[in-house]
């Protein structure tokens, strides 16, 4: 499973011009589910971007987590990240897990983060979604559940 995790003021997803979902401060993720994923690679993101300790306390550190904040998350799904471009000029998304697991992980996902007390919205699955964010920082972080990064 990978993501991209960015520190935002705010951050919005609107599909056919409508506001699907929206959040203040926190995390915009989105989330990229490959073919080899289980539910332990859900468990391991969900932990690692709570986790997270980029966000800065009274000393200007980046020293407090998401929990530590009352952060929100948009989490949208995005397959391309796992995009090969290695060899040629188009991307190869062969290592990409088919729909109806990358949604059930997916779902996994939001569940946890949702479980874990955080004020959580989501895109729509396989739409064509526009999104919207201020970054804040910038902040922008690479995870990645089988590399552990």
């Amino acid at each position: 499973m990978r993501s991209v995790v960015q520190r935002v003021k705010k951050a919005a997803v609107r599909v056919d011009g409508e506001v699907v979902g929206q959040i203040r401060s926190g995390f915009l993720v989105l989330l990229g589910v490959g073919e080899k994923d289980t539910d332990a690679d859900a468990a391991w993101m969900v932990e690692k971007i709570a986790g997270l300790r980029v966000f800065e306390d009274a000393d200007g550190k980046m020293n407090l987590s998401l929990l530590d904040v009352n952060g929100e998350v948009l989490l949208v799904s995005q397959f391309t990240l796992y995009g090969d471009c290695r060899k040629g000029k188009r991307p190869s998304f062969s290592t990409a897990a088919p729909p109806t697991q990358a949604r059930a992980l997916f779902e996994q996902v939001v569940g946890a983060m949702r479980a874990k007390g955080f004020i959580v919205e989501t895109g729509i699955f396989q739409a064509d979604m526009d999104v919207e964010l201020v970054n804040n920082g910038p902040v922008t972080l690479l995870l990645d559940s089988e590399k552990k990064f």
